[in-house]
């Protein structure tokens, strides 16, 4: 399929020559190393940045770069018959302006990666995985268009027929629905007001009946999420068969009809635009507080509870603010908002300043989201694990300055971790005849721990010395493997015995286990009960393959950059953890000061910001 350049979202011909490329491909690919390779020479020879993930069975690309390269990536694709009959979306824009928006969406860097799954729909295996080549059938926009205007009038003798119910299923999350969605009287249109993807097959199941025997009309985006969730609706077998999906999503419809059509308002895009809309200038969103209509995401804001983005007026925004979005109101989630404040202290507002949340959903009650009492809230419990050969003594001297700013918000509770090592030292002269001697032992030598150990190290129960085995290897972590499930029962025991916690901090070795931790989240319900993490030069366990996105747990990440001097965990390992996170659900922090948790500005102004969404 010829490609078509999207001119809608530009104003400024000096900015005609950057663009946006979308693209996916469902097929078996028989090399996945050798396509991880086409793709990170071509595109980094292009200059292009953005995502590009490769799996077993096809292949989701959002890249963005200068026209002219563009063009010519997708020339150098088409040339591999893999891709016979890719939809190529592309759309000149603006260069990507907003530096949070541009890093959060990963288009300040390339990120080339090799998944399990595309898009995932769902966050646990599912019992009847269904089968891509099950999905919907394909409508154009054209053909799209027509259904919604005919409402059940017949356009092919396998289409929808005017003796069948037509419904329409969004299969996109709450945030998206929240700005734009197809809408005509004529018929029902369906929301899940899911928070992410991996939640709508638990939607489809739950609301199976309101979804048989009737003709489904899908659409998503571009295109891709529809496919899968198509497929799945499909196997659910009898009753369940007439499903169609809008091929090119809402982008290639909005290109057929500049003016929307029956889509009202704006679509949400997974990159530096935020949201591309039409000629109507209508706006569907409201403001999260006042109600007003709003449909603006660029300040970012969130929900505290599950970091889903929120709208959230220029009027009503405020710095440091805390936000509950409507479907944690709806499970009763509530929060007191904090206002930013220097140096952690607290000011208490006056009455006057009390927000309530304006929704239009019948089933959430308005509740206060924003109300100051005359004392300061609970202080914020946080779990420090320290990293490989350190304990709990040594972690806390090395924090004190991180406590001490800190100490007006947050109150930090030190461990050792439960495998207890012995000492060891590297000789001077590895010539001399007194290497096998120790140096001596001082009374105040503390024993030192680790979360996880080498298959073959020895434990020790008692404080001794062991001679170093040759020099200091920065990726001996790699080798560390053994012990997870004895320090996961040793922190079963610490949350029982001193919780609770509101969250964990982790540093190094500490991170990796805080982590994994994150991870098993909802498994450890009622055992290990927390609400974020904070990984410090952190990676992920050598044992442990976490996928990008599958980790649902609020977090910040804090690492050394590229040029952060952080000789024992490279950046690149922590970016990598970092990923794994849910998009929206971490925020990064990277700085220059080598393999420490820094605490001097910005960095600690960025880390109080973080915790002060609990409050």
């Amino acid at each position: 399929m010829s490609h078509n350049i999207d001119n809608n979202n530009n104003s400024n011909p000096d900015q005609d020559q950057y663009g946006v490329l979308l693209y996916y491909k469902y097929a078996i690919i028989p090399d996945l190393d050798s396509l991880l390779a086409f793709y990170e020479s071509n595109c980094n020879s292009l200059g292009l940045l953005g995502r590009v993930r490769l799996a077993p069975h096809g292949v989701n690309v959002t890249v963005g770069g200068e026209l002219s390269s563009l063009e010519s990536h997708i020339d150098a694709v088409k040339a591999i018959s893999l891709f016979e009959g890719t939809d190529f979306k592309l759309a000149s824009s603006h260069h990507p302006l907003n530096d949070k928006v541009a890093h959060e969406c990963g288009f300040t860097s390339l990120s080339v990666r090799i998944v399990k799954e595309l898009v995932t729909l769902s966050s646990h295996p599912l019992l009847n995985p269904p089968d891509i080549s099950n999905a919907g059938r394909h409508l154009s926009a054209v053909e799209f268009h027509s259904l919604l205007q005919s409402a059940g009038k017949l356009l092919d003798e396998e289409s929808p027929t005017d003796d069948k119910e037509l419904v329409l299923l969004d299969a996109r999350n709450l945030y998206e629905t929240r700005i734009g969605k197809f809408h005509t009287p004529s018929m029902e249109t369906l929301d899940p007001s899911i928070r992410q993807y991996s939640d709508l097959p638990s939607w489809i199941d739950e609301n199976a009946e309101q979804l048989r025997g009737k003709h489904i009309l899908m659409y998503c985006t571009g295109g891709i999420r529809c496919e899968m969730a198509s497929a799945y609706v499909r196997s659910k077998g009898a009753g369940f068969e007439n499903v169609f999906q809008l091929y090119g999503g809402i982008q290639r419809y909005l290109e057929q009809y500049p003016d929307g059509g029956f889509f009202k308002g704006k679509n949400f895009v997974f990159d530096h635009r935020i949201s591309v809309g039409s000629s109507d200038e209508n706006i569907l969103g409201s403001c999260l507080l006042c109600g007003s209509f709003f449909d603006d995401y660029s300040s970012r804001c969130r929900c505290t509870h599950c970091r889903m983005l929120v709208l959230v007026c220029d009027s009503c925004r405020m710095e440091g603010a805390v936000y509950v979005c409507e479907l944690c109101q709806k499970h009763s989630k509530g929060v007191g908002l904090l206002p930013s404040t220097e140096d952690g202290k607290i000011e208490v507002a006056s009455p006057r300043f009390e927000l309530k949340t304006v929704n239009s959903d019948p089933s959430v009650s308005p509740q206060p989201i924003w109300r100051h009492g005359n004392e300061y809230p609970r202080k914020l419990r946080i779990l420090c694990l320290h990293g490989f050969r350190q304990n709990a003594s040594g972690f806390k001297g090395k924090t004190a300055s991180l406590a001490k700013k800190l100490k007006n918000i947050a109150e930090l509770v030190f461990i050792d971790a439960p495998h207890e090592l012995s000492f060891i030292y590297q000789p001077s002269d590895a010539s001399s005849p007194l290497q096998s001697c120790p140096p001596p032992l001082s009374e105040n030598c503390r024993k030192k721990h680790a979360w996880l150990v080498a298959p073959d190290s020895s434990r020790s129960t008692e404080i001794d010395w062991k001679m170093a085995d040759g020099p200091f290897d920065p990726l001996q972590y790699q080798q560390q493997t053994d012990g997870f499930d004895v320090s996961l029962s040793f922190l079963k025991t610490v949350f029982s015995q001193q919780g609770p916690f509101d969250g964990i901090l982790g540093f190094s070795q500490g991170a990796a286990m805080a982590a994994s931790i994150c991870a098993l989240q909802e498994r450890l319900k009622g055992e290990l009960d927390f609400r974020f993490g904070i990984l410090c030069s952190g990676y992920a366990l050598p044992s442990t393959e976490f996928q990008p996105g599958s980790i649902n747990c609020p977090s910040l990440h804090i690492f050394g950059s590229d040029l952060g001097k952080d000789r024992q965990i490279a950046n690149q390992a922590s970016r990598d953890l970092a990923m794994a996170f849910e998009n929206g659900c971490s925020a990064i922090i990277e700085h220059d000061c080598g393999h420490i948790i820094p605490t001097r500005s910005p960095y600690i102004d960025d880390i109080k910001g973080f915790l002060q969404r609990f409050l």
